[in-house]
C-alpha cells in the first residue's frame, strides 16, 4: 500500500450523479478517491457490502465512482467508515 492507504499510486477522478429509488431499493452513487485498479474496486466493494441493507456494490476505479444499491437510504458516515476501512477516501455522494 502507498502512504495514502491505496494499493496503487494514481489518483481517482470524480463525476456527478444522484441517488435514485427503484422498486423498494435505493441506488446511490458515491465519489471515492484513490482507486486505480481492480484490487481497489474489490476492497471498496467488499467493505461497503458489509453494511446492513446493501444488496449490491459496483466500484469503478477509472471514474472513482461507487454505485450502491440498498433496501433503504444508507447513513453517509457508515459508508465513509467502510471506505476508510478499505484504505480510500469517500468524497461524498456523486
Amino acid at each position: 500500500m502507498t502512504e495514502n492507504g491505496s494499493c496503487c499510486n494514481a489518483e481517482g477522478s470524480c463525476h456527478s450523479g444522484e441517488a435514485e429509488v427503484q422498486a423498494g431499493e435505493v441506488t446511490t452513487t458515491y465519489r471515492v478517491t484513490g482507486m486505480t485498479c481492480g484490487h481497489c474496486e474489490k476492497a471498496v466493494s467488499s467493505e461497503i457490502s458489509e453494511i446492513a441493507g446493501v444488496s449490491s456494490v459496483q466500484a469503478t476505479a477509472a471514474t472513482g465512482l461507487v454505485t450502491v444499491t440498498s433496501t433503504a437510504p444508507l447513513d453517509d458516515e457508515a459508508v465513509r467508515a467502510a471506505v476508510d476501512e478499505a484504505g480510500y477516501e469517500l468524497v461524498g455522494p456523486a
